[in-house]
């Protein structure tokens, strides 16, 4: 797992009904908390802040490190995705890439 740290960027994984937000949209991490949450700002095109909720990691991917100011790339992001599936779910993963090379 890539270790999300203040002012990197995030991709939520999952839908979060609760503050509207969908999965794949991206917010900026404004705290950290050491129980594994963090607080984490949604802004509007315009940037005007939507949504700052706290949010467990296993909910997101970090896609941009605010340290190195770069953007991972897919594989890491694909790789940060799959960690924190279980382990059934990340053999689906592998039967649906093994699919993929058969076209």
């Amino acid at each position: 797992m890539i270790e999300p740290e203040l002012f990197d960027v995030i991709e939520l994984l999952i839908n979060l009904t609760e503050y509207n937000l969908e999965a794949g949209v991206r917010g900026a991490i404004v705290d950290c908390y050491g129980n594994g949450k963090y607080e984490v700002e949604f802004t509007n095109e315009e940037g005007k802040t939507e949504v700052i909720c706290p949010i467990s990691y296993h909910k997101f991917i970090v896609v941009w490190k605010a340290k190195t100011k770069n953007w991972l790339s897919l594989s890491e992001q694909i790789i940060a995705a799959i960690a924190n599936l279980s382990e059934e779910r990340k053999r689906e993963v592998l039967d649906f890439t093994r699919a993929l090379y058969q076209r």
